[in-house]
């Protein structure tokens, strides 16, 4: 963990010529595009087999109409199952259909289809993920659940991605919610939400097992076995374990020369396993425990200042992992119009790096109750409670966090009503979440959408929201220092970042616009624009310096010290589009473009050194991001999937001063796989096809990473 600079602002100006930055010829192809949203007429007939039960798809939903797949049940935006047509938020459902033909092995990966979802891969085992900009290693302001638990630290305010392992053939579903999640979810789901589901257990009965390896992801071994007694009580056990080389890190060498592989830090290792029981006791209770345990390594750089002697020393040393957690939820229909969720969970995580180490125990409690009050009014009530302990322990002078002991808290409750102006075409969402936390103490999250569906496949919708980001250890607690240099005669010369007890919470007011349409029984889209205002971002306050003696051998230091507060603001504007096509029952064809505009500025009077901060900032994030993937049934349950992907430069991302930034560029990604039938399926997979290696974000200490051209083959057997 260390203060990594970044340059060059993106620039503001307009161009003719490329409109808003984007290319001519991607300018053209998206008029077209909103010209034909706008202009053809939405399908008024709904097609009788658009009735098939949605609460629990088949795992082959390429054979869904596209009708059918926008009845697809989600629960991320208000925690009640409603239909992809009627929610009023940028929601984007990837099924287990789309996470088997991508070929992909981690669930960042999988989220590279998303529009509006910026995820970038700094090396092998660790990622930049961000919705509608600020994309980060830890991911600040996204909140990431699997099955309802929270895997969001207080520590760095964000998500170890690194850790988020799940056994991909279980997943029913991912739901991504692109804008502000605060009022249903609370503090911290600021920019989206991503819902990792997974399967009931009593959709996973019988065996399963998968072997896969390549050049790149050397080895994966899955399994898992399914069972139940025939009388509502269901369960499984599962076990995954898996092996990744490093990526190409490039050795400085001079201008005229190819670069050679150097220093290979980041491998990566890990081991987990778990279980799922689901038990439907009667027509009104079910009952739902499940757990994971995990233990592994992934590899890191860091560069640690030390005092004496003066200097900086450079590890390239496993960042070793584990953990467990366990689960329980109850769910209860008390009647035709009521029901209601009460879930509980234990987690905890222990982490050994080079820097430091940390133990975290979490506990959280989770109460939702519905009630259909009437034909206008649909209410959501719901409390909570989390504690979440930690323990720091501190390995050198330089890195801290003060005290070394904390437990965060937070205590909320919320009510929405969704109350119906034009019985099944325009309703009125209201709501609130209310948060005490203990950092900045009481904070309120409001939220207003509004619904219009004139049809059965067209919506249109609207939300005003505001949600925030609590502070977290990293913003009050840290002591960070490092070493600048020294020179003849003059004492060595440090920088501290310190945490601020008083730092308040990071502020969003979002406005969204969306819309989405079934332009012709085969033919989607999905088209959301937003205006994101945030306040109180982060940044530096006013620097001092200080001279410090400490005791000999030691020598007298000088530390420009700079504290964290409240010193930034800024704001982002951007517009998602996603087409979904079948032309043929054997073809499909989707897409995605996104465009975002995000600019961060100094508050009035803030410190001189947030040109840092905003300069990082405003660079973080792609201007544009186009993908296009193919998907072709061929005879004899042969499949060929292609996608493309194109993301623009990163005008600020470089992991060293005055070293190379993140060009725009372009990956090509193959899947040919065979499936003769449901129990055997054999797959060879090729990734970032169009060259060696790439720079996709900046991270370690170090020149940019490469991440390469990979390619594996994988084979699943079930019963």
């Amino acid at each position: 963990m260390g203060v990594h600079i970044r340059s060059n602002r993106p620039e503001k100006g307009f161009d003719p010529v490329q409109p808003f930055g984007i290319p001519f010829w991607l300018a053209g192809a998206l008029f077209a595009l909103i010209l034909l949203v706008l202009c053809a007429g939405p399908v008024q007939n709904s097609r009788a087999d658009a009735t098939q039960d949605t609460q629990n798809p088949p795992d082959d939903l390429k054979q869904l109409s596209l009708e059918q797949l926008g009845a697809v049940e989600v629960t991320t935006a208000s925690k009640e199952p409603e239909e992809v047509w009627k929610t009023p938020a940028a929601i984007y459902v990837i099924t287990q259909e789309d996470i088997r033909r991508s070929g992909a092995t981690s669930v960042p990966e999988i989220l590279r289809m998303v529009p509006g979802v910026e995820v970038a891969r700094i090396d092998s085992d660790h990622w930049s993920v961000g919705i509608r900009g600020f994309g980060s290693e830890f991911s600040k302001s996204v909140l990431v659940l699997i099955d309802g638990r929270s895997v969001y630290t207080p520590l760095f305010a964000g998500v170890y991605w690194e850790l988020q392992n799940v056994l991909l053939e279980d997943v029913e579903r991912i739901e991504v919610i692109r804008g502000p999640g605060g009022t249903i979810w609370g503090a911290n789901a600021v920019n989206g939400v991503i819902n990792i589901i997974t399967k009931s257990a009593k959709d996973t009965h019988g065996a399963l097992t998968s072997v896969s390896g390549g050049n790149v992801d050397q080895g994966i071994g899955e399994f898992r076995y399914g069972g139940g007694n025939g009388n509502g009580f269901d369960y499984r056990v599962y076990g995954l374990a898996f092996g990744r080389a490093a990526e190409f890190h490039p050795e400085f060498v001079a201008p005229n020369q190819t670069p050679v592989d150097h220093d290979p830090f980041d491998q990566w290792q890990m081991g987990q396993g778990g279980f799922r029981t689901d038990w439907q006791l009667n027509t009104r209770d079910a009952f739902t425990v499940q757990g994971d345990m995990y233990k592994g390594y992934d590899g890191e750089r860091v560069d640690v200042s030390l005092y004496s002697p003066p200097s900086t020393v450079q590890f390239d040393d496993p960042h070793n992992v584990s953990g467990e957690n366990i689960l329980g939820r109850w769910r209860r229909q008390v009647n035709e119009d009521s029901d209601f969720q009460f879930q509980v969970y234990y987690d905890r995580t222990s982490q050994l790096s080079p820097q430091l180490d940390e133990t975290r125990n979490t506990v959280d409690v989770d109460f939702l109750y519905h009630l259909n009050a009437n034909d206008r009014n649909d209410l959501l009530l719901g409390a909570g409670a989390r504690w979440s302990p930690d323990d720091i322990t501190q390995k050198f002078e330089t890195l801290d966090f003060e005290p070394h002991q904390e437990t965060d808290s937070i205590y909320s409750w919320f009510l929405q009503d969704q109350i119906s102006i034009i019985p099944k075409q325009l309703s009125l969402i209201v709501g609130s979440k209310f948060e005490h936390n203990n950092y900045s103490g009481f904070e309120i999250q409001p939220n207003v959408r509004a619904m219009w569906t004139p049809t059965d496949h067209q919506s249109l919708w609207v939300a005003v929201t505001r949600a925030v980001r609590t502070p977290s250890r990293l913003d009050t607690d840290l002591q960070l220092t490092d070493f600048l240099g020294e020179s003849a005669g003059s004492p060595p010369l440090y920088l501290r970042v310190v945490g601020n007890k008083k730092f308040e919470s990071e502020q969003l007011l979002g406005t969204e616009l969306g819309y989405r349409t079934l332009l012709a029984k085969k033919l989607y889209v999905d088209v959301a624009y937003f205006y994101n205002n945030y306040t109180d971002l982060y940044g530096y306050g006013p620097d001092s310096v200080l001279v410090e003696t400490p005791p000999a051998p030691a020598p007298t230091r000088v530390v420009l010290q700079l504290p964290l507060t409240n010193a930034t603001k800024g704001d982002t504007t951007g517009i998602e589009i996603a087409p979904d096509w079948k032309p043929f029952s054997w073809w499909e064809v989707k897409g995605s473009y996104s465009f975002l505009h995000l600019f961060v500025q100094d508050n009035a009077h803030a410190g001189s050194f947030n040109s840092l901060i905003t300069t990082s900032d405003n660079g973080s994030s792609p201007h544009h991001q186009v993908e296009m993937q193919s998907l072709f049934n061929l005879p004899k349950k042969f499949e060929f999937d292609a996608t493309y992907r194109y993301v623009s430069a990163l005008s600020a991302q470089t992991s060293v001063p005055a070293g190379p930034t993140v060009g725009d560029y372009s990956s090509f990604d193959t899947r040919f796989g065979w499936r003769p039938n449901h129990s055997f399926e054999l797959a060879f997979v090729g990734q970032n096809l169009l060259q060696d290696h790439h720079a996709e974000f900046g991270g370690d200490d170090g020149p940019l990473v490469g991440i390469r051209r990979s390619f594996y083959g994988k084979v699943t057997w079930r019963r």
